[in-house]
């Protein structure tokens, strides 16, 4: 295996969609992660879609408002959104929804759920969220579509998409040496 093909193993995940009880869509600059989610909704696969993050920077609207007004007007019903406001990081998004989930829902009636996140995001979103979610829960990813020259096929062309791919190396190892990653 060359150099590239074990990054874009190592950094690229996603799962085929399937039925899940939530589907949870981690905060980003591009409300294009709420499409998988809304999606799963549409299609009866995802009961809840709950969001994660305020963003890491001050901004008109945090992401979880910009994100929850998209799945509103794409169909989603305000019964069917859960919202996670505070976290401003990837773990931050785990330990603050895995502590919401626990005391809306609770953990024994939760046993699937989707993580959507960007493309470059999705390796790192699972191993965090397998440190932080229950270990009897089921989880997918489904990676959005936000850019194409951040794609697995694609990264490597553009001197952008290898900064973007190396830094989330760099981020993945970050959460490595401080635990936020499970089998660590």
């Amino acid at each position: 295996m060359d150099t590239r093909d074990a990054i874009t193993q190592m950094v690229f995940y996603s799962d085929p969609p399937r039925c899940v009880d939530i589907a949870m869509v981690l905060g980003c600059s591009s409300v294009s992660s709420m499409v998988p989610a809304i999606d799963l909704y549409q299609k009866g696969f995802a009961g809840k879609v709950l969001i994660s993050g305020k963003g890491p920077t001050a901004r008109c609207k945090p992401e979880w408002q910009v994100f929850s007004e998209y799945a509103l007007s794409h169909g989603i019903p305000s019964s069917a959104i859960m919202v996670e406001p505070e976290a401003r990081n990837t773990r931050e998004n785990f330990v603050f929804s895995e502590a919401l989930l626990s005391r809306e829902i609770g953990w024994a009636a939760i046993s699937s759920m989707a993580i959507v996140t960007n493309p470059i995001h999705a390796r790192r979103a699972l191993m965090t969220a397998r440190r932080y979610f229950p270990s009897q829960v089921a989880l997918i990813v489904l990676a959005s579509s936000e850019d194409e020259s951040l794609g697995a096929g694609t990264w490597w062309k553009t001197r952008y998409g290898r900064q973007m791919v190396l830094d989330e190396l760099r981020k993945i190892g970050e959460y490595g040496i401080k635990g936020h990653l499970a089998d660590f």
